[in-house]
């Protein structure tokens, strides 16, 4: 009877816990395999040290959210001083746009957010934390990061209520 008490338990315990390991980190931070370009738009991320970005907004493209969106807009362009949808062309996602219009106006990055940007979407594209490290190598990146995308997550739980 024990025997059987506890292949039970055992077995419930491997049933609850593999949606858990499904849901791993991938290796640099990229979507897991299968779910790169022409796949399903809902299922891109922006996963970076200390990313914590979760709203179901902030996976959707720049230009999906901001023609929904007049809010976010608006804080985007008090961010960036340039308009949404330019600011945020070339992001992967709403949120790594708002993360680094934060990083740009927090770290008072030399070349503001543009140079930023060119970092994070232009040729030989890096991650936010990276971006960081070359454009303020004082800032403690990882903590920054951090910082940015919780004020994006912030953000834009707040123009969607």
């Amino acid at each position: 009877m024990k025997r059987l008490f506890l292949a039970t338990i055992t077995v419930l315990a491997l049933v609850f816990a593999a949606p858990a390991f499904a849901q791993r980190s991938h290796p640099g931070g990229g979507p897991p395999a299968g779910h790169g370009p022409g796949s399903n738009p809902s299922m891109s991320n922006s996963h970076d040290a200390g990313s914590t970005v979760r709203s179901d907004m902030s996976h959707g493209s720049p230009s999906d959210v901001l023609s929904h969106n007049t809010a976010i807009a608006g804080k985007i362009k008090t961010l960036t001083g340039e308009d949404a949808k330019t600011a945020c062309s070339g992001f992967k996602n709403i949120g790594q746009c708002v993360a680094a219009a934060h990083v740009a106006k927090n770290l008072d990055i030399p070349g503001g957010f543009d140079a930023l940007r060119a970092k994070i979407t232009g040729t030989g594209a890096v991650s936010l934390g990276k971006a960081i490290q070359a454009l303020a190598p004082n800032a403690d990146a990882k903590a920054e990061t951090k910082k940015a995308n919780k004020q994006a997550d912030d953000d834009l739980k707040e123009t969607t209520s």
